[in-house]
């Protein structure tokens, strides 16, 4: 009986060293995993963070370069930016204005963001040109509207019924 029990006894402790071993192993990955999934979600959320941060400061450059600022329920519009800028944008338009004019009294026009181009024979149209530009003017556009809502609606919520003056205007 000794002779099978100790053999026996040995194999037993043998085994539960091994599978010991083993439960340790399996821990470590499971913690490696666990850690490695912690990692991956905190960077998403930090990319995510980075990426609002990155958006909030784009719509806000874009006011402020035409001299507008928005401090919770109030609105600064800077004149002096304001006129800066309209009077550069202006600039830029009349000298693009001038230079298509030149070119429409030489008889030739090129102009390719717009995908026309105009000689003395003939006027091409590049139809793929020109809706791309259209399109992308489109989305400035959109983009304006957008910012301009935006401020909207961070000044609404700031006008209440007490404090408005709407109460005096005659009924439509």
């Amino acid at each position: 009986m000794k002779k099978i029990i100790l053999p026996l006894a040995l194999l037993l402790a043998l085994t539960a060293c091994q599978s010991k071993e083993d439960q340790k192993k399996h821990d470590a990955m499971v913690a490696q995993q666990a850690k490695a999934e912690l990692l991956a979600e905190l960077k998403a959320k930090e990319e995510a963070r980075k990426k609002a941060a990155l958006q909030a400061e784009r719509n806000a450059s874009k006011l402020e370069k035409v001299g507008i600022h928005v401090e919770g329920s109030k609105i600064i519009i800077d004149t002096n930016k304001t006129k800066t800028f309209f009077k550069k944008m202006t600039q830029k338009l009349e000298k693009k204005m001038q230079k298509i004019q030149k070119d429409l009294q030489k008889g030739r026009l090129e102009e390719n963001e717009t995908g026309i181009k105009i000689d003395e024979n003939k006027i091409n149209i590049d139809l793929n040109r020109t809706r791309g530009f259209l399109e992308s003017w489109g989305k400035r556009m959109q983009e304006i509207v957008k910012d301009l809502d935006e401020v909207s609606k961070k000044i609404e919520p700031a006008v209440t019924p007490e404090r408005s003056d709407h109460s005096k205007l005659p009924p439509q």
